[in-house]
């Protein structure tokens, strides 16, 4: 089995349609073909031993290279008490940095051992240079305990086939929309709608698992088991999220029905009442069906970082600003949903750019007072191309993880991660360290220079904001963030906003929405639906 990147022709790399990746056949590996042979625990290898049974690669023994802290042990003491009680399905969804992945494979390795189970599928988020890497070498550090383990991430989903004894669901908030592919193919391979007895052990670990308790459909299973009812009540192969709010709804949920469909209701007694009681639904079972830690080096400090624009750069952004209300008043006139997004993905975009001089002063001035600065941005060639070239003229040296197959994304990290590149521009929200004193893979630490965190554009979504300040702010490594806004303009406005609702993001069973319904009147853009503002890059 090769792994040949889309559009590559290799020599002595064939592609065969049956199972529709690269092989080689041949006793061994030319060694020009080496660099393409799949790591352990990937997908790739785990065709290759079933093509091969026989003569199957063997695992690497464990390098004791991570000693888990005791939080970890417990956690994965936790998950197993679930699954020795009968349990499907748990959420752990401690704080970022707390240890979700080494807390995960623990746990799912004592599953397996309770359940006499083989096989273990790992689903991790994108950018799968950086994800499959991280997941692989933790297993092999820890050691595979005699397991079959494959490492995929969510965009690859459906190339896994097969059963499975336990599966751990990374960044499970992946799943809040049951109407994309992913979902569908999610609900397959996990069991989703199957008997509680007959499904495999799941392990969602998200630190943001949705804005609203419309936005879990993928904890229905676990719903469904401690409230003592069957899958049918919880989920529809044709309707699953109509399914699922109509289960909320009959449980006590405030769910209302609109233009767009079920939204959650707006009165802020009810919504508390809510998040009380999904929460309760698993953390009040016994044993719990989830566990929420906060991290012990504190939260996250987050404040505002007010620009003064130039008087031409305030020229400009009020000529952005009075053609994005005209566009808006347009599309809100025609109920043109797609105009309208378009219209504020374009305001967004400009506004960013009229800023990214200040960005990049601000961004030197750090670098030269000994910080390591992390900036993420949404836009790529209105915010992260413009911001990494004027920096690199200023001198300063930049990682750059953003645009797909743009760059080495594992090496731009570590160049960031050494001390070489003292700036990263980003645009991952998730799965990724960027933290001072990392461990590495190689042994060596990351550099010990304190982090800073700057948000070009401020994410309208909490879940995503949260997850980007956990990149630096993580493992008992403490690093402050900003969002940066045009003084006196709706962007500080916006920014205000979003520094509450960031803090916010981090419920166990989803937070409210207030901000998002805040952020639409102050951009007019009421009147789309939320997900047009809840979803990454609008």
């Amino acid at each position: 089995m090769l792994d040949v990147p889309y559009g590559t022709q290799v020599d002595g790399a064939t592609w065969h349609p049956a199972v529709k990746t690269h092989l080689h056949v041949g006793r061994a590996l030319p060694e020009h073909l080496v660099p393409y042979a799949p790591g352990p625990h990937t997908l790739g290898r785990f065709i290759e031993n079933s093509l091969n049974p026989d003569h199957r690669a063997p695992n690497p023994e464990p390098t004791d290279e991570l000693e888990p802290r005791r939080l970890q042990f417990e956690a994965a003491d936790a998950i197993a008490a679930r699954a020795a009680a009968g349990g499907r399905q748990f959420l752990l969804a401690d704080e970022p940095g707390v240890g979700k992945t080494i807390s995960a494979v623990l746990g799912a390795t004592a599953v397996a051992d309770l359940r006499g189970g083989q096989r273990v599928l790992v689903v991790a988020d994108r950018p799968a240079a950086i994800t499959i890497g991280h997941w692989c070498r933790t297993i092999t550090a820890l050691g595979d305990g005699g397991l079959e383990w494959v490492v995929i991430t969510w965009d690859r989903l459906e190339k896994v086939t097969g059963t499975w004894d336990v599966i751990i669901a990374d960044e499970a908030h992946a799943l809040r929309r049951t109407t994309t592919m992913r979902w569908k193919h999610w609900a397959r391979i996990s069991g989703h709608g199957k008997p509680h007895d007959t499904a495999p052990f799941v392990i969602a670990t998200t630190a943001t698992p949705g804005h609203t308790p419309l936005e879990l459909p993928y904890l229905a299973p676990a719903y469904a088991q401690v409230l003592g009812e069957p899958m049918k009540e919880w989920t529809s192969a044709t309707q699953p999220g109509a399914a699922f709010a109509t289960a909320l709804e009959r449980h006590g949920v405030g769910v209302e029905r609109g233009r767009y469909g079920a939204t959650w209701t707006t009165d802020p007694a009810r919504r508390a009442a809510d998040l009380k009681l999904v929460r309760g639904w698993l953390a009040d079972e016994r044993p719990p069906a989830m566990l929420h830690r906060a991290a012990p080096w504190g939260p996250v400090q987050i404040s505002g970082m007010p620009v003064a624009l130039s008087p031409a750069e305030r020229t400009a952004y009020e000529a952005e600003w009075g053609e994005f209300c005209r566009e808006m008043d347009i599309a809100r006139r025609g109920r043109n949903v797609a105009k309208g997004r378009s219209a504020l993905l374009r305001f967004r975009q400009k506004a960013g750019l009229i800023r990214v001089d200040s960005t990049v002063d601000w961004i030197a001035q750090q670098v030269q007072a000994g910080r390591q600065v992390a900036c993420s941005v949404e836009f790529v060639g209105t915010a992260a191309d413009p911001i990494a070239d004027r920096l690199r003229e200023s001198g300063i040296e930049v990682a750059t993880i953003y645009g797909r197959d743009r760059f080495d994304v594992e090496a731009e990290r570590l160049r960031f991660q050494t001390g070489q590149a003292k700036v990263c521009v980003f645009t991952t929200v998730a799965s990724m360290s960027l933290h001072a004193g990392e461990t590495l893979a190689d042994g060596r630490r990351a550099s010990t220079e304190p982090r800073v965190g700057v948000f070009h554009q401020a994410r309208f979504s909490g879940i995503a904001g949260r997850q980007v300040t956990g990149r630096t702010h993580r493992d008992h490594q403490v690093s402050p963030w900003h969002i940066a806004y045009a003084e006196g303009t709706v962007e500080e406005q916006v920014g205000k906003v979003m520094v509450e609702r960031i803090a916010a993001a981090s419920s166990t069973a989803g937070s409210d929405t207030t901000g998002l319904a805040e952020l639409a009147q102050l951009l007019g853009a009421d009147w789309l639906p939320t997900a047009a503002l809840a979803d990454d890059g609008v």
